[in-house]
């Protein structure tokens, strides 16, 4: 079993800032006695020791975007220790989330690395940690898989990589930060026909972003997809990248159709809060958004409250809401079986979706994914469950993997980034297949 000993806590002095270096966003950052700005807001866990640390001229840092990770011991190359830091407690789900982990090592251009992740047992879903390999780049936009194994015995996840360059960033998956977030909506909302909606902000002030396509008419379905509830599952947001590229091509005879005939509504982050903080499944108070959505609260969980009145605003005929599975190497989709409202309209609908989604892309399959709830028995605060009540519509969560799809393995990249945009690209034309369907 590898020793893992906790570095002393940095001690905080009481008063709080503004982080110069986001000035968009409302956050209040702590001074550690080190003098380095800390991210993680007032009323948020802190880490236990500083995640910037030197030695022997290797540099371990986690001060920026998306950025996560706790340093225990790095003062032998070949044994050093690190730990993931966790989110806010979360009430719904009794528990303090973590697997998610974002870091940047300096100085490290041809040494063999072995990186300990100590407390990989305690984090949300250990048995994910089997078969999954980490994600490395130098660059920020090429992610690869290194070599990388869990030991149940002592709760340990080990990465061995000896980096080609300098600099090389570790992730449980290719991260989109929250400043590539902005890039993406200002890219896309000042393409032509597309309108944005800013419906709200969150707890830490960064604004809740809706883009639109299409302009509503008479008999025109309201298409919703939703990414990112939970922020660690950054796949989503790749998923909706290649989506919305998709939808902004002139070129592109599907979208054209597809825009012709509906309107469409696209919410590539619900939880920026947390894709900045380095959060697996919260936001910044600790709320699991998937599961607010019964009771959602101004005060707790404002991106739902925002979302739930912009969807009352405009209707709701088609809803997608698109995550990332820990665990299950597939791309599959989930269903409202279980909810009160369930009919043999919407189970038509969806086996019409699923038939049409898997013509359009292989990487989705059926075999493995969800059981499906029994009649009746179905979470109300699941998003997926309330939108399919209170709208009558098909609502569907998709999941991605962060490991590899099992059924098409890519054995550099593994499930990536460039996929998942393909396959959010891919789904638009199973969405034009049905689009004459949705409502009687």
């Amino acid at each position: 079993m590898l020793p893992c000993f906790r570095a002393p806590a940095c001690s905080m002095m009481g008063r709080s800032i503004r982080t110069l270096w986001q000035p968009y966003s409302r956050r209040l950052a702590r001074i550690c006695t080190t003098g380095v700005a800390e991210k993680w807001a007032d009323g948020a866990t802190s880490p236990s020791s500083v995640a910037k640390n030197t030695a022997n001229g290797v540099h371990v840092s986690s001060y920026f975007d998306s950025g996560n990770i706790e340093v225990e011991d790095i003062s032998d190359p070949s044994n050093i220790r690190l730990n993931i830091h966790k989110d806010p407690y979360c009430e719904s789900d009794n528990a303090t989330h973590a697997q998610w982990f974002n870091f940047r090592m300096t100085g490290v251009a041809g040494r063999d690395l072995t990186l300990h992740v100590c407390n990989a047992s305690q984090c949300s879903y250990p048995p994910a940690w089997e078969g999954y390999q980490a994600c490395a780049s130098y660059d920020l936009e090429y992610w690869f898989r290194v070599p990388t194994n869990y030991d149940k015995e002592s709760g340990v996840l080990t990465i061995k990589h000896t980096p080609e360059a300098d600099a090389v960033q570790y992730a449980y998956f290719a991260p989109y930060t929250y400043n590539r977030h902005r890039v993406l909506v200002s890219r896309i909302q000042a393409k032509p026909g597309v309108k944005l909606h800013m419906i709200g902000e969150s707890l830490d002030g960064h604004d809740l972003d809706v883009v639109q396509f299409g302009t509503p008419g008479p008999g025109k379905p309201s298409i919703w997809i939703i990414a990112r509830q939970h922020p660690g599952e950054s796949q989503a947001e790749w998923f909706a990248e290649g989506l919305l590229e998709r939808l902004i091509d002139p070129h592109d005879a599907v979208s054209r159709h597809l825009l012709r005939d509906a309107v469409m509504y696209v919410m590539p982050n619900v939880c920026p809060d947390g894709t900045w903080r380095g959060h697996l499944r919260t936001n910044a108070a600790g709320v699991n958004l998937n599961r607010a959505w019964t009771k959602p609260s101004a005060d707790r969980s404002p991106e739902v409250y925002h979302l739930l009145r912009k969807m009352d605003e405009t209707g709701v005929d088609l809803h997608i809401d698109v995550h990332g599975d820990e665990e299950l190497p597939y791309c599959f989709l989930a269903g409202a079986e279980g909810i009160p409202g369930w009919t043999d309209r919407m189970a038509k609908l969806q086996a019409a979706f699923i038939a049409a989604y898997q013509r359009a892309s292989p990487d989705l399959q059926t075999n493995f994914g969800y059981e499906v709830d029994p009649a009746g028995e179905a979470n109300m605060a699941l998003c997926t469950n309330m939108v399919a009540q209170r709208y009558d519509c098909l609502a569907l969560t998709l999941e991605m993997p962060f490991k590899d799809t099992a059924d098409h393995p890519e054995y550099k990249q593994g499930w990536s980034p460039e996929r998942a945009k393909r396959f959010g690209a891919a789904m638009l034309t199973a969405v034009n297949d049905i689009l004459p369907q949705l409502r009687p």
